[in-house]
C-alpha cells in the first residue's frame, strides 16, 4: 500500500512474476491530502453541531473519501494514474490513495497472458487460392506504460495487427505450404506481429492455426487427385507382385519338371487346402501310376501326353488329304 506500506509493496513487485519497467505512482502525497480534508470536515463538525455533528462529519467524509480516493488493483492488473489528464505513473498491486477530482485512473492493464482468436477470410495465396484461416493468437503485456501511452486500445490494435500479418504471410505462401507446414506459417505469423507490438510493450508468445478452409470444389479436385495417386501406387505394386509372382512361379515349375515327386507333394498339398475347411467336395478323376510309388494326377502328366497325341494327328491330317487327291 502506497500511503502505510511503501517497503512492503516494493519487495511484492520485486517478488512478483511480471517484469514491469514503468514508472511507480507515489499515492503517499494522496493519502497525507486526504487525511488532512477528513480531519477539516470533522473539525468543522465539531465545531458546528458539537460531538455527534464531529462524528457525523468524520463518517461522511469518510465514506466521499474512501469511494474517490481507494483504489484495489489485483495482482495481475495495473492501472494508469492520470492527475488534471497528464501521466504520472502506474498503481498496483494492493491498495492505493489517489487524490479525488485531480486523479483518474481510466485504463487497467491485465499483464497475464492473453489468448486471442483471430481469422483471415477469403484471403489468397501465392498461388491465387482464397483460403479461410483460423488461428490463435497468445500475447503478454511487459510494459504497462508503453501499452497505455503508445497505442490506444493495445487489445484491438493487437487483433487487427495479428490479422493483417496473417493476411500478409497468407499471400506469401502456396497452398500446399499451408496444409502440410502449419507450424511454420505460425512462426511467420508470430514474427511479423512480434514486430509490430514490440513498441507497445507487448510480447507475441505463439501462434497457433487451428483450420485451413479451401473451397469445397478445390476440396473435391484434391481428394480426386489423391484417390488417382494411390490407384497408381496399387497398380503398379499389383504389377510389380504379379511379375515376382511369375519369377517365382517359373522357377517352382522348373524344379518340378526336373522332380517328379516334388510335384506329386505340392498336388497332395493342395487337395489338402482345398479339404481343410471342409465345405468343398473333392472329385478324385483317373490317374496314371507311371511307376512311381504315388499316383500322378491326370491333369498333370495325362494332359501333356494328350497334347503330344493332338499333335501327331495333325501332323498326320495333311498327308491323308494328299493321298486322297491323288
Amino acid at each position: 500500500m502506497a500511503a502505510t506500506g511503501g517497503g512492503t509493496q516494493q519487495q511484492q513487485g520485486s517478488q512478483s512474476r511480471f517484469q514491469v519497467t514503468s514508472k511507480k505512482y507515489a499515492g503517499g502525497a494522496a493519502a497525507i491530502v486526504d487525511l488532512i480534508v477528513i480531519i477539516v470536515f470533522t473539525i468543522l463538525g465539531y465545531m458546528a453541531h458539537g460531538l455527534a455533528g464531529g462524528i457525523i462529519s468524520f463518517l461522511i467524509i469518510f465514506a466521499i473519501i474512501a469511494s474517490l480516493s481507494i483504489r484495489v488493483v489485483r495482482e495481475w492488473n495495473r492501472m494508469a494514474v492520470l492527475r488534471l489528464g497528464r501521466y504520472v505513473g502506474v498503481i498496483g498491486p494492493g491498495i492505493y490513495f489517489i487524490m479525488p477530482i485531480f486523479d483518474s485512473t481510466p485504463i487497467n492493464v491485465d499483464l497475464r497472458v492473453i489468448s486471442t482468436p483471430f481469422t483471415a477470410e477469403k484471403t489468397l495465396t501465392k498461388d491465387n487460392v482464397p483460403v479461410d484461416v483460423d488461428a490463435i493468437l497468445f500475447w503478454q503485456v511487459h510494459d504497462p506504460e508503453n501499452a497505455i501511452l503508445n497505442v490506444q486500445s493495445y487489445v484491438n490494435s493487437v487483433m487487427l495487427a495479428a490479422q493483417t500479418a496473417m493476411r500478409d504471410i497468407i499471400g506469401k505462401s502456396q497452398l500446399s505450404e499451408m496444409l502440410a507446414g502449419r507450424d511454420i506459417i505460425g512462426k511467420d505469423i508470430q514474427g511479423l506481429i512480434e514486430d509490430r507490438v514490440h513498441n507497445w510493450g507487448i510480447d507475441a508468445i505463439s501462434v497457433e492455426i487451428r483450420d485451413v478452409k479451401i473451397p469445397n470444389d478445390l476440396q473435391s479436385a484434391m481428394a480426386r487427385v489423391a484417390t488417382s495417386e494411390r490407384e497408381k501406387q496399387s497398380r503398379v505394386i499389383l504389377a510389380e507382385s504379379e511379375s515376382l509372382a511369375a519369377d517365382k512361379m517359373i522357377e517352382a515349375a522348373g524344379k518340378y519338371v526336373k522332380d517328379p515327386y516334388a510335384m506329386q507333394l505340392r498336388a497332395l498339398n493342395m487337395m489338402y487346402e482345398i479339404s481343410t475347411t471342409g465345405k468343398n467336395l473333392m472329385v478324385f478323376i483317373p490317374t496314371e501310376n507311371k511307376g512311381y510309388s504315388m499316383p500322378m494326377p491326370l491333369g498333370v502328366l495325362g494332359i501333356e501326353e494328350a497334347l503330344k497325341r493332338a499333335q501327331q494327328s495333325q501332323q498326320q491330317k495333311p498327308g491323308k488329304k494328299g493321298k486322297d487327291d491323288s
